[in-house]
C-alpha cells in the first residue's frame, strides 16, 4: 500500500506543476494585454495631438471614405461574435462547431485587413503617404499597428485549428481558444476606439 502511495506522489506533484504553469502562462497573457493597452494609448494619445497638422493638404474629410470604414467595422465585429460562438461550441464539448466558427472569424479578419491594404493603397496610390504630413504619419501608424494586431491573430486563430484538429479539446486548447478569443475581443474594442476617434471624429 505504501509502495502505490509512493509512486501516486510525483504524479500528484506533475499535475499541480502542470496546473501551475497553465496559469503561469494566463498570467503571461495578461502582461501582454496590458503592454499592449499601453502601446494603443500612446499611438491613440499621439493622433490625438497630430491629427490636425495636415502639412497644408487634405485632411480627415477629404480622405475618408466612410462606407468602407463602416462595411470594415461591421465585420470586424461580426468576427467577434462568431469568436465568442466558437468558445460557446467548445464548452459543449463540439470540435466540430469550434473548428467551424473559427474558420469563420479567420475569414472575416482576413476580409478586413484585405479592405483596409485596398484603403492604405489608394491613399499611397494618390499620393498620400506616411511622409505626407503629421496627420498622415499618425493615422497609418496607428490604424496599420491596429492591423498588423489583427494579422497576427489571424495566424494564432489559424494554428490554434491545426492543434486542435490533432489533439481535439483538452485542457492546454481549452486555455488557448480563451485567450485567443480575449485576445481578438480586445482588438475588437481597440478598433471602436478608432472608428470613433479616428474616423468618424475626423469627417465630423
Amino acid at each position: 500500500m505504501a509502495h502505490a502511495h509512493y509512486h501516486a506522489l510525483p504524479h500528484e506533484g506533475g499535475h499541480e506543476g502542470h496546473h501551475d504553469l497553465e496559469e503561469l502562462r494566463k498570467f503571461g497573457f495578461w502582461i501582454f494585454l496590458i503592454t499592449d493597452c499601453i502601446l494603443f494609448a500612446t499611438l491613440f494619445a499621439t493622433f490625438l495631438v497630430v491629427h490636425e497638422n495636415t502639412a497644408g493638404g487634405p485632411g480627415p474629410k477629404e480622405l475618408f471614405e466612410m462606407p468602407g470604414v463602416i462595411a470594415e467595422t461591421f465585420i470586424l465585429l461580426t468576427s467577434s461574435f462568431t469568436s465568442g460562438l466558437a468558445v460557446l461550441a467548445m464548452n459543449a464539448g463540439s470540435r466540430k462547431g469550434l473548428l467551424g466558427w473559427l474558420v469563420v472569424t479567420i475569414l472575416l479578419g482576413a476580409c478586413f485587413i484585405a479592405m483596409e491594404v485596398t484603403e492604405f493603397a489608394k491613399l499611397a496610390h494618390e499620393g498620400h503617404t506616411i511622409h505626407s504630413s503629421a496627420f498622415l504619419s499618425g493615422f497609418f501608424t496607428l490604424v496599420g499597428t491596429h492591423g498588423l494586431h489583427v494579422s497576427l491573430g489571424i495566424c494564432w486563430i489559424t494554428a490554434l485549428i491545426i492543434q486542435l484538429s490533432r489533439h481535439g479539446i483538452t485542457p492546454v486548447t481549452q486555455r488557448k481558444v480563451h485567450i485567443t478569443s480575449l485576445y481578438w475581443h480586445f482588438l475588437d474594442a481597440v478598433w471602436i476606439f478608432v472608428f470613433t476617434f479616428v474616423y468618424l471624429m475626423g469627417v465630423m
